[in-house]
């Protein structure tokens, strides 16, 4: 159940866009996403307290600071809850072909449906399930396409894997976006401080999610809180290894999907665009502008710097990025574009669903547990 709270729509569907998107400078959420709460649990749970706020309140005896906690609490669990519904709305708008608008609402229903008739021990037995479910549906699609470009079924390793062309995968990825403007996939970052300091901020501020440490609280013991921690490392480890694996696998098959005979060729018509991105065209997370009205999806970086590059932009007549792929979608659509069944694109799916519904279920019961016990009852 603690993994399934902590495995939230930013983990399943928007981690993976960031790192496809971002490439190595984007590990920093991979790294700073994990671990922190493990150092506090076990404390928290020592004090013998049944809320963050009441733990607050009693370790430094003032009613002011357990005000301040809750205060503090409605507005970090309402801020990421807003995220939760985000990842939610995507998953529903492509499941049920409707507009990201109308997914939204559709999740907030089914949430809010089953968050007040479940209470802490309905959904903690939902949030398991929903956890089977959400790494079934991460890891088999990652393990088909690994498969497919590097021939090994192990995500993780299939990201140094050697695709077909001789080389690794990585250097293929490489290769294909600088070619595009983009920068390197596996590009140095140049300022290791500022990525030290933003990892370092992610953990601490992953280490106080009110939805995570709650759970802690309804153990019996200490030492089973510390166990649990552990275990819902191990549980974290399965979808976050496979994660830069999909990331890197889906920014290299949208690459191709573009430029299906390489990034020195011209890109596919508009017309001959594959289903995939009509079906999440209607969902307005991906569109196409036709700047320079040649009818093909010129996909590349219009901000590039690179006066080379620049002037071949030029050269060809094009006038801007023409195609805006939103990052949450890399994750769902890759099974898409990579021609996989649809049992498989259904069941990536259902994962996106129950990753936001999970955690969109416990930001909710932390902040009724805050409003209940510390607010009303005290």
């Amino acid at each position: 159940a603690t993994g399934a709270d902590w495995m939230s729509a930013a983990s399943f569907i928007s981690m993976a866009g960031i790192i496809a998107m971002g490439g190595y400078a984007a590990s920093a959420y991979l790294m700073g996403w994990t671990g922190g709460y493990v150092l506090l649990a076990p404390y928290l749970r020592k004090f013998g307290k049944f809320t963050v706020p009441d733990f607050i309140g009693d370790r430094f005896y003032s009613k002011t600071a357990r005000l301040i906690a809750v205060i503090c609490l409605i507005l970090a669990c309402t801020t990421y809850v807003i995220g939760q519904m985000t990842g939610a709305g995507v998953a529903f708008s492509r499941f049920l072909e409707v507009d990201k608008n109308m997914g939204l609402i559709i999740a907030a229903i089914v949430v809010l449906f089953y968050a007040v008739l479940g209470g802490m021990k309905g959904i903690t037995y939902t949030q398991v399930a929903q956890y089977v479910v959400l790494m079934i549906a991460y890891i088999i699609p990652a393990i088909f396409i690994s498969l497919n470009i590097t021939g090994n079924p192990i995500p993780a390793l299939g990201l140094f894997g050697t695709t077909e062309e001789g080389i690794t995968m990585l250097a293929k990825l490489d290769g294909l976006i600088t070619d595009l403007g983009f920068a390197a996939y596996t590009a140095d970052v140049p300022d290791k401080l500022n990525m030290f300091l933003l990892t370092l901020s992610l953990m601490i501020g992953t280490a106080g999610l009110p939805h995570v440490i709650i759970r802690f609280f309804t153990v019996t013991k200490v030492s089973d809180a510390r166990s649990s921690a552990g275990w819902t490392l191990v549980f974290i480890a399965l979808l976050y290894t496979a994660a830069p694996a999909v990331g890197t696998m889906s920014r290299m098959n949208l690459v191709e999907t573009i430029y299906p005979n390489g990034t020195q060729s011209a890109p596919i018509d508009y017309e001959a665009r594959p289903e995939w991105m009509k079906n999440w065209e209607q969902t307005g997370l991906l569109k196409f502008e036709d700047k320079n009205g040649d009818g093909k999806i010129n996909y590349y970086n219009d901000k590039s710097k690179d006066e080379a590059f620049k002037a071949t932009v030029a050269e060809k007549g094009l006038q801007g990025n023409e195609l805006d792929v939103n990052n949450d979608i890399m994750v769902l659509a890759n099974p898409e574009i990579a021609n996989l069944p649809g049992w498989v694109i259904g069941l990536i799916a259902a994962g996106g669903i129950a990753a936001a519904l999970s955690t969109a279920a416990g930001l909710l019961l932390a902040i009724s547990s805050a409003i209940s016990h510390d607010l009303i009852k005290k």
